[in-house]
């Protein structure tokens, strides 16, 4: 996925996000938990907090909101179970969608995301029929108007760290990493000073799918809005590309 897309993306989340960040924390603090609760309350030893505690950072989730999560994790025995479930399907025109969700109750996500792809005129299909399109990577994005770093210095800076690749874009600049040596690079960026609007552990498309019919592009954004208003559904990755994204 090219960084501006992505970056239109993001701004496009963020302004969603702003509205209702009481939700995107709650979602994160169930991720926190669960990362708690399968490694330990310690970051530097548990690999899967140290990912979503860069996430929760990128989404302007507030230190002590973290420490609070982490914290309550780790001294509440009777939490709530949840289960990492991951659901694979096609969305109109043949677009690879990858819902990933945390629950306590895999009936009632199954049957809500089944129903998202089906009013989207889309429908799920069986485990890995499209996660072989996809490639996991790290990924940072950084707002240019936001970065007072000459682009070369940045550049060099991430890539004497362990970045893959960096992409300098019309109003962003966009760091890939392979997953190993994501905080390497993002840990570095931040002793910087660097501000970052995305920070993630993703999974990035290989190749795109660009929707230009109208009833396409209305059952696309339908099955996104109705896996955003999805309390149980985590992450969303996709192959399709809209024409504003362009």
């Amino acid at each position: 996925m090219s960084g501006h897309s992505k970056f239109a993306n993001i701004k496009h989340k963020k302004e969603k996000n702003d509205a209702a960040k009481g939700k995107v924390f709650t979602r994160l603090g169930r991720e926190i938990a669960v990362a708690v609760k399968e490694g330990g309350p310690d970051p530097n030893n548990n690999s899967k907090l140290k990912d979503i505690i860069a996430k929760a950072k990128s989404n302007n989730m507030p230190n002590d909101t973290i420490d609070r999560s982490i914290k309550k994790a780790a001294g509440d025995a009777n939490a709530v179970n949840y289960e990492h479930v991951s659901y694979e399907g096609y969305g109109p025109k043949g677009i690879a969608i990858i819902v990933e969700a945390l629950t306590d109750n895999k009936n009632r996500t199954a049957a809500n995301i089944r129903s998202a792809f089906t009013k989207g005129n889309g429908s799920i299909g069986t485990p890995g029929c499209v996660s072989f399109m996809f490639d996991e990577k790290g990924q940072i994005i950084i707002d240019r108007e936001e970065c007072d770093m000459d682009p070369d210095d940045l550049m060099m800076l991430a890539l004497d760290a362990g970045a893959e690749d960096f992409a300098d874009n019309e109003d962003s600049f966009e760091i890939l990493t392979d997953p190993d040596s994501f905080h390497a690079v993002r840990d570095a960026l931040e002793a910087e000073g660097i501000p970052m609007m995305s920070a993630e552990i993703t999974k990035l498309p290989q190749t795109e799918v660009e929707l230009t019919d109208e009833q396409d592009i209305k059952f696309f954004n339908r099955t996104l809005d109705l896996l955003d208003d999805d309390d149980d559904v985590q992450d969303v990755y996709h192959n399709g590309i809209l024409p504003d994204e362009e």
